[in-house]
């Protein structure tokens, strides 16, 4: 279903249109804007994405235009539960219900729309060219997902639409706005986001990693670490020297995905909050559809497998995904760490100027060698009483402490 929408600005005119199918986007338009941009915004990646959770979730993707039918801007948005655990108050939105939780938040989740992946840290939700400025962009597309929140909750009873081999959910009433995340050099263009009524806050840092391009090897790294972290790093790879690595190919992790999950699903319960749940069907679809761009690399103990690591390749940066551990071995074999030297390894191997580590776990990465990333999240309540608590609640959250190693010799290696 495509939803003609117009917007008029005195700055500049903007229309955009609404997909519910990845199959009814105009491909050479979305290619575009996105270009190598962002492998999260790639028609491969939301194509494996909807294939594999459209059941669960309720892709659109928004595709802006300016007055000479000219693409200029692109969005994915999922329309999704967030669902409150209750585990801990470290992670993200997890830290609102504190206060609001018998307001906003149910043992059911609250159903919102997320701008931006739920499944990768960072700058992932919207892409716009040089056609048209920072603030304007934002400005409209916080009007695109007010819009795009009025018709989902028109839609609510409507039919579900035909995505190829899956019906994507129903509509429903999205009450809540979330646009996740931005980093520091886009804070400045996001005020069209807080003209609109968004709030925005941080949350933990990316923990982000320069890749020296003095680095040919590991070796390289390592000796540009100061003993006490070098020895540090010798030791985990000591440890993990009975772990089989391997870099899976698709038929590798169609064997062992029922593995995959059950080790994806061991990480996920100690997550705090839950926007919905990859499942190993969706590692398949991404190395089906981006080939080597996908890396998933399987760490086994003889024949089982006890680890999983996965990763994107896009514009010389490696982005760390998701990985699955088996916490009973994780520290005999030092399996985290390991992965985390395999990722710069692989960083180096590829050329990477940038490696991100994404939030979490923020002083063993710095001990690896990445930096914090500040990053905001902007987020805006239907109900402008709701709002108005959210907004308030919001400007208190802070991102988690944490001890920041210097694990190199010098700054700039």
């Amino acid at each position: 279903m495509i939803i003609p929408i117009i917007n008029k600005s005195p700055i500049t005119e903007i229309h955009f249109k609404i997909f519910n199918s990845i199959d009814k986007i105009n491909s050479k338009h979305w290619n575009e804007v996105v270009r190598d941009k962002n492998i999260y915004a790639t028609l491969p990646y939301l194509s494996a994405m909807e294939k594999s959770l459209g059941h669960e979730l309720g892709f659109r993707y928004l595709l802006f235009y300016n007055q000479d039918s000219i693409p200029v801007a692109v969005s994915v948005v999922e329309c999704l539960n967030f669902i409150d655990k209750g585990l801990s108050d470290k992670q993200e939105v997890c830290r609102i219900r504190t206060t609001i939780k018998q307001r906003l938040l149910t043992t059911k989740g609250i159903r919102m729309i997320t701008c931006g992946t739920p499944f990768a840290s960072g700058e992932n939700g919207f892409i716009f060219s040089d056609k048209i400025s920072g603030e304007v962009a934002y400005e409209h597309l916080a009007k695109a997902l007010i819009e795009l929140q009025k018709t989902e909750k028109k839609n609510t009873n409507t039919s579900t639409h035909s995505t190829g081999s899956v019906e994507a959910p129903p509509s429903a009433s999205t009450p809540v706005i979330l646009f996740k995340e931005l980093f520091p050099n886009s804070f400045e263009s996001a005020n069209g986001l807080t003209k609109k009524g968004f709030s925005e806050f941080q949350i933990d840092v990316n923990m982000i990693m320069q890749i020296s391009p003095a680095w040919k090897n590991l070796n390289d790294y390592l000796n540009a670490m100061v003993t006490k972290f070098r020895t540090k790093a010798k030791t985990a790879l000591r440890k993990s020297e009975d772990l089989l690595i391997l870099d899976m190919s698709l038929n590798e992790i169609e064997l062992y995905k029922e593995k995959i999950q059950s080790l994806y699903i061991e990480v996920l319960n100690k997550s705090s909050f839950q926007f919905g749940t990859l499942n190993a069907d969706s590692f398949v679809h991404l190395k089906k559809n981006l080939g080597e761009d996908f890396i998933l690399k399987g760490y086994f103990l003889g024949q089982e497998l006890v680890g999983f690591s996965s990763a994107f390749l896009f514009n010389s940066i490696l982005d760390a995904n998701y990985v699955g551990i088996n916490y009973e071995l994780n520290q005999e074999y030092a399996i985290y760490q390991r992965m985390l030297y395999d990722y710069i390894e692989l960083a180096i191997i590829r050329n990477c100027n940038e490696l991100r580590f994404g939030r979490t776990a923020e002083e063993i990465k710095s001990s690896v060698g990445a930096v914090p990333v500040p990053m905001k999240l902007f987020i805006r309540h239907r109900n402008l009483i709701a709002n108005r608590i959210l907004r308030a609640i919001v400007g208190t959250i802070k991102p988690s402490e944490y001890e920041l190693r210097r694990p190199f010799k010098q700054i700039g290696r």
